[in-house]
């Protein structure tokens, strides 16, 4: 059985690497892994205030979970999967790939079984290639968004604070939206922002202008500047799926 013996540990300042050491010894201790990844912004060197470990487990269970717990009064997400839940991961995380990251990024504490570096491998594959959008998943995500700024103009006269509910989230839909009409990879929200800055600079000083403006009205001329942007309409606009065979399994219905 493997024990802390056989792991390898970053170069982390205090309480972290006391706390990555002893959430390395509980993995050992609780499951039989044959990969811990340590990952995030404390493995990287630029930890927020409210900054967790993430633990990327492997092992050769036919079962998965995850575990949330505290070491050292450091907080740290637990993932445990098989290699086959990760195929599965790497697989369907196409927009923000979640697992492909932890996977490429994170720091091997232990690597035990050479399939590891395989999985790890194909995640390198994933994060050189962000998948494009399709001509009818780009409408279908144009249409919902430009609805949502629409709806939002609908109420702003009966229930301002449902319109300012519906135009934040038009807003937030059409900066992820950009970037997958860019083909590139959704930021986490942390980095969603300053990833924006970079992508397309006037964008996103007018989502920086929503979300700092307090005038209703003011927000919501925003809202449909930038749904007019991203969406190319702020409302209904004709358009028609393909044809879908009836023994398929149904999809989401348009909102």
């Amino acid at each position: 059985m493997l024990n802390s013996r056989d792991c390898r540990f970053p170069e982390l300042g205090s309480p972290y690497d006391d706390a990555l050491r002893e959430a390395a010894a509980y993995v050992l201790q609780r499951f039989e892994p044959i990969a811990i990844l340590a990952c995030g912004t404390i493995v990287a060197g630029n930890p927020d205030p409210g900054s967790d470990f993430d633990l990327f487990v492997i092992h050769r269970e036919p079962w998965r979970q995850r575990v949330q717990k505290r070491f050292r009064g450091v907080p740290a997400e637990i993932f445990v999967n098989s290699p086959e839940s990760v195929s599965a991961y790497l697989a369907i995380e196409r927009f923000r790939p979640v697992t492909a990251h932890m996977l490429v990024t994170g720091f091997p504490v232990l690597e035990s079984d050479p399939e590891v570096a395989t999985l790890r491998d194909r995640a390198r594959a994933v994060l050189a290639e962000p998948p494009a959008l399709d001509t009818e998943q780009a409408i279908f995500e144009r249409y919902a968004g430009a609805l949502m700024a629409e709806d939002a103009a609908d109420v702003i006269e009966r229930d301002a604070d449902t319109a300012s509910l519906l135009a934040t989230e038009a807003v937030h839909h059409a900066a992820r939206m950009r970037f997958r009409l860019a083909g590139r990879f959704v930021p986490r929200p942390k980095d969603l922002l300053a990833k924006l800055d970079r992508l397309d600079a006037p964008l996103a000083r007018d989502v920086r202008a929503f979300l700092t403006t307090s005038d209703a009205q003011q927000r919501l001329a925003l809202a449909g500047s930038i749904a007019d942007s991203v969406f190319g309409a702020r409302g209904f606009f004709e358009w028609e799926s393909t044809r879908v065979p009836v023994t398929s399994a149904p999809t989401e219905q348009a909102p």
